[in-house]
């Protein structure tokens, strides 16, 4: 399939998980794919691992500086974008009586502030039949313990999805989500659990899953993909679940 040849796709987060499975299925269906990450050297090995359809810039999505950097770079070299995928984000756990002033910060900086400005900023390069798919995560419909802030979020993503859809409709822009569930990522590692802690949890979540298995990032992509495209052209402000049942039944 070559849905995608001559676009211009922006992700942010790109550099590993969800983020690099989707920007190498976008290059391989013809597009040119910004990828925006944090670390550099992760950007490079990702870069290696595409091929010369994709360009890094290193980015923080929580600053809004990196975010105009990231955009004048992409209207430099090519003058617009035709897709976001607004992907970057982490976990922050804790029980309701331990949360802090700096993991709430931390944890919708990324999340809730970086999924806002990487889509607003963006859209000065958007024109009509552009998409935008937002990460959300079956946290956002879904309660686990000690998880409040990150489920919090996450319905935070899904709700701009509504809102933006009726903000962008006169622009011809597409807004959905995308929610995984338990995905095979380094975002748990990221997000600074223990070697020990990363394993006891996908164990877990493996478990409560229908299909006995956490996603891999490729089936995850692949409904990106399938958002950002014309396959998906009557859907505006929806929600597709990625998530092996566990949030559905």
């Amino acid at each position: 399939m070559q849905r995608f040849i001559d676009k211009v796709v922006v992700i942010t987060g790109g550099s590993s998980g969800i983020g690099l499975a989707a920007a190498r299925q976008f290059a391989a269906e013809g597009a040119h794919v910004y990828i925006a990450g944090r670390r550099t050297a992760e950007l490079d090995e990702a870069v290696a691992a595409i091929g010369d359809r994709a360009t890094a810039v290193q980015a923080d999505v929580a600053r809004i500086d990196d975010l105009q950097r990231l955009y004048r770079t992409v209207q430099a070299a090519h003058g617009r974008v035709d897709v976001v995928f607004a992907n970057a984000g982490l976990v922050v756990n804790g029980m309701l009586e331990d949360l802090t002033d700096e993991q709430y910060q931390r944890q919708f900086d990324v999340n809730v502030k970086g999924v806002l400005f990487t889509v607003q900023l963006a859209l000065p390069l958007m024109g009509p039949g552009g998409t935008v798919v937002l990460n959300g995560s079956i946290a956002g419909i879904k309660a686990f313990p000690a998880s409040s802030l990150y489920s919090a979020s996450k319905a935070a993503v899904r709700s701009f999805a509504r809102s933006w859809t009726l903000d962008l409709k006169g622009r011809g822009i597409r807004v959905n989500v995308v929610s995984p569930g338990p995905t095979e990522t380094n975002v748990l590692q990221a997000s600074g659990y223990t070697a020990e802690q990363v394993s006891q949890a996908k164990d877990h979540l493996a478990q409560a899953i229908p299909l006995g298995r956490m996603a891999q990032a490729d089936e995850v992509a692949r409904g990106v993909l399938f958002l950002a495209s014309e396959d998906s052209s009557f859907m505006a402000g929806g929600e597709l679940f990625i998530d092996g049942g566990i949030a559905q039944v």
